[in-house]
């Protein structure tokens, strides 16, 4: 039997194949443009292979696209009869019942399926990126970093794949706020995986949460390498880049680099909607006049609010039709949030909690009812966590909850979620909170005596 470079026994009968196999697993760990290309070989190949039609489903869902719903049980039911057929690994029955799983909206199971397949070989470097992946979209970080730790050992300097897997590791423990180790693992990896985007951004992350701005845009813009081969990835790193330029009060540098890096193709997929929807959403807080740049993102936002399939992504289209102030579109999607949020299935979960909450604050927010907002934000303030997303993504929404607060007169509450903020950065305090801290300093210096104690 053939093994591929995961050191995973896989049931392909030919060289092209494992070949196009490979070049898949390379594909979803650097985050490549011709990913998509190398699995329609592969199953044109060998369309009998089961795990390659569970992966092509499970990449379907993880777009959060209500349309690829279909997509992803078409994926399903390919995956389902190849199987039949007998001669599939147990890790690609693993595979394939982690796609059922997550069509029906048990996500959390999918996981222990990818668990289940690093128990069989804990080297196995696809599987653990898929753990990670879903984990992540989940809001898991805890659960990220313990998966990744019980299989590195596994993954020595001779593992092929050892830079993607320390990678994934960097990123688990910064999301953890481990960030001195998070550097050190993730500068290390770039060293046996310089095309290892994920291993960049985590980095990134690290010099974001611990305020040194210069290092982060240094390292983005000496390691073209790790990212300029990506898909859409590159747009999340270029916005990474416009975050460190709008703390270190660059506003002419972050409006260009929205232009002509964050969105410059102006696609509907959530995660590059997130990048320009929340960078706008920090401009404004700065007072910074957008301009039209709303429109075309409330416009898809729009389109896109019935998806329902990820409350990270429906708050997200939140932002803009907020942005954009249409309020007929805010009180549809907050609509829409309610109802979805009475489904039966693990997202419907997060749905309720934070994202109804969530959502009412940011609708309030909108028409300029700051105590409202703060009280619907401050409710669903502490399970932001389970929307998914990083640190560093989730920053928006407390951003808001911020300054939601401070439109509203609500100091002490509001300088207690400063310092929260500040302590998750280990105590490194940004543009933002600074800026903030002193707004609190003066609105307190201009109250008479009898109101002081706020």
């Amino acid at each position: 039997m053939l093994t591929d470079i995961s050191a995973c026994e896989v049931s392909l009968t030919q060289q092209d194949s494992l070949s196009a196999w490979n070049n898949v697993i390379l594909g979803v760990l650097s985050h490549g443009q011709s990913t998509g290309d190398h699995l329609t070989t592969l199953l044109r190949l060998e369309p009998n292979f089961a795990m390659g039609h569970a992966l092509k489903g499970l990449s379907c869902l993880m777009l959060g696209r209500r349309e690829l719903v279909a997509a992803a049980q078409a994926a399903s039911n390919d995956a389902e009869q190849a199987l039949t057929l007998g001669g599939a690994t147990a890790r690609e029955r693993l595979w394939c019942e982690a796609l059922t799983d997550w069509l029906a909206g048990r996500p959390s199971r999918s996981i222990v399926r990818m668990e289940a397949a690093l128990k069989l070989n804990p080297a196995d470097t696809i599987s653990m990126k898929l753990s990670h992946g879903i984990r992540f979209m989940l809001g898991d970080y805890q659960g990220m970093l313990r998966s990744v730790e019980r299989v590195i050992s596994a993954h020595g300097v001779a593992h092929p794949l050892y830079g993607y897997a320390l990678g994934c590791h960097a990123f688990a423990l910064e999301e953890n706020g481990r960030y001195a180790k998070a550097e050190s693992v993730g500068l290390r990896g770039l060293d046996f995986a310089k095309d290892d985007a994920w291993g960049l951004h985590a980095v990134a992350h690290v010099y974001e949460m611990t305020h040194q701005t210069q290092r982060g845009i240094s390292l983005i813009d000496e390691n073209h390498s790790a990212w300029d081969h990506c898909n859409n990835f590159r747009f999340h790193v270029w916005w990474h880049k416009a975050l460190m330029h709008l703390d270190e009060g660059e506003i002419g540098t972050v409006l260009r680099l929205y232009d002509t890096k964050v969105r410059d193709e102006k696609t509907d997929d959530y995660r590059d909607f997130a990048n320009a929807s929340s960078l706008l959403m920090r401009l404004e807080l700065e007072g910074v006049d957008v301009g039209d740049r709303w429109t075309e993102l409330a416009d898809l936002a729009e389109k896109r609010s019935d998806d329902g399939c990820l409350t990270f992504a429906d708050l997200h289209y939140m932002l803009a039709l907020v942005g954009e102030t249409r309020p007929d579109a805010v009180i549809r999607l907050s609509a829409q949030v309610a109802q979805n949020a009475t489904k039966a299935d693990e997202m419907a979960g997060v749905m309720r909690t934070p994202g109804v909450s969530t959502a009412q604050g940011l609708a309030a927010f909108g028409e300029g009812n700051f105590e409202t907002a703060f009280s619907y934000l401050r409710t669903a303030h502490s399970n932001f966590q389970d929307m998914g997303g990083s640190h560093a993504q989730r920053d928006v929404f407390e951003r808001l909850t911020i300054e939601a607060g401070l439109r509203a007169g609500r100091l002490a509450e509001t300088e207690l979620l400063l310092r929260g903020r500040t302590a998750m950065r280990a105590g490194h305090e940004d543009a933002f909170a600074a800026s903030r801290m002193a707004q609190i300093s003066n609105l307190r210096a201009m109250t008479v005596p009898s109101t002081a104690a706020n």
